[in-house]
């Protein structure tokens, strides 16, 4: 157990990020875009753990060996970028061939914390995707991205003013909003995967309520571990397609289960409660009246 501690090396600041790979000094605190094809692979690196405390932005191109992001694994086209959020896990593999094109944008949340960017970062669903969840880019949404990325170096290279800072913030919300809208084109472009995955879900929560006996009510993230993706990446998804996230579907296979129960048989409403999973069925009430203005008895007595 020790031995696999100290395999892990946390990383705090820009500074002990550029010490560690051989960079020079940083020459912002809070933020570094590191160029791949001019840094060289390290034996230190080799099979090292490590916990950055950053937001991570990469693209990679003609890398050899793999990047392992929690348990997984990823090759990396042409074109794909990968958003991490701090304190992730990230390790690489020792291959002594491997190389790498393409870029990295780090940056502190120290960096955005007094923005409103630093409020609303957490909303982006895609910093908490898997990796094989990655972003693959068009050349011309490349090109967008690399022009922002250009932009921002200019403004790490260029002498410290007051505007400085609020600059590079304008410029990553920017990119974040153009990952967004590349995401949705995601979505929509893979259409086939996408509704693969849809019918999947609808079937899994179809199955929860016909086979399951353990009386508890559905989550967001035990769905997207049956699906065998991340539970933003589902929600967002959902969103995209149907414009309900994970827990509004949830929610309205709830009620449509409560709606039948409530019309064809003489369970009380506690009882139906209990059947779907609620603990309290104050709290099965309370979300049924929510979803449809009336309360279970009052919908059970507009059928009679």
């Amino acid at each position: 157990m020790r031995e696999k501690e100290l395999d892990i090396k946390k990383i705090n600041s820009v500074k002990e990020l550029h010490s560690f790979m051989g960079l020079p000094s940083p020459l912002n605190p809070l933020l570094t875009i590191i160029d791949h094809s001019q840094t060289k692979n390290s034996k230190q690196s080799a099979h090292q753990k490590l916990l950055l405390d950053f937001y991570n932005i990469s693209i990679k191109r003609s890398f050899k060996g793999k990047l392992k992001y929690g348990k997984n694994h990823y090759d990396f086209d042409e074109g794909t970028m990968s958003l991490i959020a701090p304190n992730q896990l990230i390790s690489v593999d020792s291959e002594e061939d491997r190389n790498a094109d393409g870029w990295s944008l780090l940056f502190h949340p120290d960096l955005i914390r007094q923005y409103p960017l630093g409020k609303v970062i957490k909303n982006y669903g895609f910093f908490s995707y898997s990796v094989n969840e990655a972003l693959h880019l068009s050349a011309a949404e490349e090109k967008t991205i690399e022009i922002i990325i250009h932009n921002i170096q200019n403004e790490i290279n260029s002498r410290l003013d007051n505007f400085s800072q609020d600059v590079i913030v304008s410029n990553l919300e920017l990119l974040l909003s153009y990952c967004n809208r590349f995401y949705s084109r995601q979505f929509i472009t893979r259409k086939m995967a996408t509704s693969d995955l849809l019918t999947s879900f609808e079937t899994i929560l179809n199955n929860y309520y016909s086979k399951n006996s353990d009386l508890t009510l559905p989550t967001v993230e035990k769905l997207a571990t049956d699906l065998n993706v991340s539970s933003a990446y589902l929600s967002d998804m959902l969103r995209s397609l149907t414009g309900q996230n994970t827990q509004q579907h949830i929610h309205l296979k709830l009620i449509e289960k409560a709606k039948e129960s409530l019309t064809t048989t003489n369970f009380s409403v506690s009882e139906i409660a209990y059947q779907l999973g609620f603990d309290y069925p104050q709290s099965f009430s309370k979300l049924f009246k929510s979803k449809t203005n009336l309360t279970p008895m009052e919908y059970r007595q507009s059928f009679n």
